[in-house]
C-alpha cells in the first residue's frame, strides 16, 4: 500500500474513513461489473464510484499515477489513504454492510493470502479479455463471431477485400 498525505486537519492514522472513491477501469466489463455490484450494496462507509484515468479522477487526485490506476483497482479514503490490487479490494468489502465480516478475515495473514490469489486470477481473466479485444463492449473472434451484450452470438463474416472468399 502507498499512500497520500493526508491534509492538515485530517490525521489519517486516527481519523476514520468517512467515505472511499474507488477508481475503475470503465473499458473493462469485469471493472464495470464489480462497479455495479459494489454501487448496488448496502454500504457503510458510502462509495464514489469514479472512472480510472477520466478527467474527473484527475481533479479529484491531481498527484496519482492514474495510469497506474488503469492497471489496478484503487481506493482512495477521505483522509487520503491510497489501497491498490488486494487491499483495495478488502477496503472496498470493508465499506459495506454484508461483507464487513468477509473483509476482516481478509485482512489476517491467511486471508491475505487469498485476497492476493482472487486478485492475481482476476487479473488474469482480465489480461486476457483486454488482449482479445474484450473491453465490456463488443467481443470479437477472429473466424468472424461477435458478442455483444445486448444482443448476444452473431456471425459477421470477414470482408473479401483479397477477392479469395471462404465459402463456408
Amino acid at each position: 500500500m502507498t499512500g497520500l498525505k493526508a491534509t492538515r486537519d485530517r490525521d489519517a492514522a486516527r481519523v476514520p474513513v468517512l467515505g472511499l472513491t474507488v477508481l475503475y477501469d470503465a473499458r473493462c466489463s469485469l471493472c464495470t461489473f464489480l462497479r455495479d455490484w459494489l454501487g448496488k450494496q448496502p454500504q457503510l462507509v458510502p462509495l464514489r464510484l469514479v472512472p480510472a484515468g477520466s478527467e474527473q479522477a484527475r481533479a479529484l487526485f491531481p498527484s496519482l499515477d492514474h495510469r497506474a490506476t488503469l492497471d489496478e483497482i484503487t481506493v482512495v479514503g477521505d483522509g487520503g489513504q491510497v489501497y491498490r490490487g488486494a487491499a483495495a479490494w478488502v477496503v472496498c468489502l470493508w465499506a459495506l454492510r454484508e461483507h464487513r465480516p468477509l473483509a476482516h478475515r481478509l485482512s489476517t495473514p491467511a486471508g491475505a493470502r487469498l485476497a492476493k490469489g482472487a486478485m492475481l486470477a482476476a487479473a488474469k481473466w482480465r489480461s486476457a479479455h483486454v488482449q482479445q479485444g474484450w473491453g465490456g463492449g463488443a467481443y470479437r473472434r477472429g473466424d468472424g463471431w461477435v458478442y455483444e451484450p445486448g444482443a448476444g452470438w452473431t456471425y459477421q463474416p470477414p470482408g473479401c477485400d483479397s477477392g479469395s472468399c471462404s465459402t463456408r
